[in-house]
């Protein structure tokens, strides 16, 4: 992979992050009550995360195959989980982790796949 697919993806899984920051935000938003001040700045606050999520895609898509790109979505099924815990202290069960096992592996499977093709070509 050259240098530049390393910083797409680097930006891409930051993106992802972030696009995982909003769950945090509508579970914030969820605790409160409706309307209320708290309510307002947590659910605006995902409105906003989630512009500017949709910005950062446009680019991704730009220099990246829609494919790779959608597939690296799974990554957020990890940072959700690793939120609720350290945030939400929500347990992490067996089930979650072989889930998120498999949602990464089935990324890197597919993310490598899509390189070995991409180095025959000519």
């Amino acid at each position: 992979m050259e240098k530049l697919n390393k910083k797409v993806f680097l930006a891409l899984h930051l993106l992802l992050l972030l696009f995982a920051g909003t769950t945090v935000l509508s579970k914030l938003a969820a605790g409160e009550e409706f309307l209320s001040l708290r309510f307002c700045l947590f659910f605006g606050g995902e409105f906003l995360l989630l512009g500017l999520y949709a910005l950062g895609w446009q680019q991704v898509l730009k220099r990246l195959p829609l494919t790779v790109a959608y597939t690296n979505k799974a990554v957020t099924l990890v940072w959700s989980m690793v939120f609720g815990a350290l945030l939400f202290h929500e347990q992490i069960r067996l089930k979650q982790i072989l889930g998120c096992a498999l949602a990464v592996l089935g990324v890197v499977l597919f993310v490598r796949a899509d390189g070995e093709e991409g180095s025959h070509e000519p």
